[in-house]
């Protein structure tokens, strides 16, 4: 059967978008293993040197495991409050919903910069620049709305009766929530603690703002290595997290299946 027009510039559409997201992404692989002291594809053969200087660098290994361990915990925190929060708006009226809702997914609206400048201002009062949980509290709350709306979308279609019932049959409303309410949203509470995860290893404006010697983040140190020099390590990193995401990717697809 022959395929139609509309079927084939559909298809031709569908593998050229996805040939232009993903062809930026691969192509740092190859300059990954240039054999140069600058970005750029290999002149005469591929070399591990640059990989070996991530590896063996204390300086790069200290700003990954930052930003590992502060994304964590800016994971667990945002998603305890914002599907606290969430709850909470869902025992609420409509109107009242709504409202929160929209009041909490402002930073999502506000450009970063504006942000990353009110939190330098605040935060100076407080004395929290260049302190970890001054970047910990900036990606909390910037982490919080994904949470929210994960988890609004989770319990967009779970039975208000269902905790009533609960509630009827003798049980507090602490039981009600963590015995019925939360399994309800555990997917949404998942997906945004992975939201507020990659929010907070991938910030970079805020973290400019915030910190001066005492946190390197990982994003903070490849910026650092584009205005210094040209280094081929950022090739690396970026393969390397390339690397990590497909892995977990076909981890979670091979699970699914």
């Amino acid at each position: 059967m022959t395929a139609s027009p509309f079927r084939i510039l559909f298809s031709t559409g569908a593998w050229a978008v996805l040939a232009f997201l993903v062809l930026p992404i691969l192509v740092v692989i190859p300059v990954s293993f240039t054999d140069t002291s600058f970005i750029g594809l290999p002149r005469d053969h591929f070399s591990l040197r640059h990989y070996e200087t991530f590896f063996s660098s204390p300086e790069w290994l200290a700003s990954a495991w930052t930003s590992i361990w502060i994304g964590a915990v800016v994971a667990l925190a945002a998603t305890a409050l914002g599907t606290a929060f969430a709850i909470g708006c869902w025992f609420l009226s409509d109107r009242a919903a709504l409202v929160a809702r929209w009041v909490l997914i402002t930073p999502i609206l506000v450009p970063p910069v504006v942000q990353s400048l009110g939190f330098y201002r605040f935060w100076v009062q407080l004395d929290l620049i260049d302190t970890s949980f001054g970047v910990i509290l900036a990606h909390t709350l910037l982490g919080l709305p994904y949470v929210t709306i994960s988890v609004f979308a989770a319990l967009a279609n779970f039975d208000r009766r269902i905790p009533q019932a609960a509630r009827s049959l003798g049980a507090s409303v602490w039981q009600t929530v963590w015995a019925v309410v939360l399994p309800a949203a555990r997917p949404g509470m998942i997906t945004g603690g992975i939201f507020a995860f990659i929010v907070s290893f991938d910030e970079i404006v805020g973290v400019l703002f915030l910190t001066m010697r005492n946190v390197e983040t990982l994003p903070k140190k490849i910026w650092e290595g584009i205005q210094e020099s040209i280094d081929p390590v950022i090739a690396v990193v970026a393969t390397v997290l390339v690397a990590i995401t497909l892995l977990l990717t076909a981890a979670f697809a091979l699970k699914r299946s």
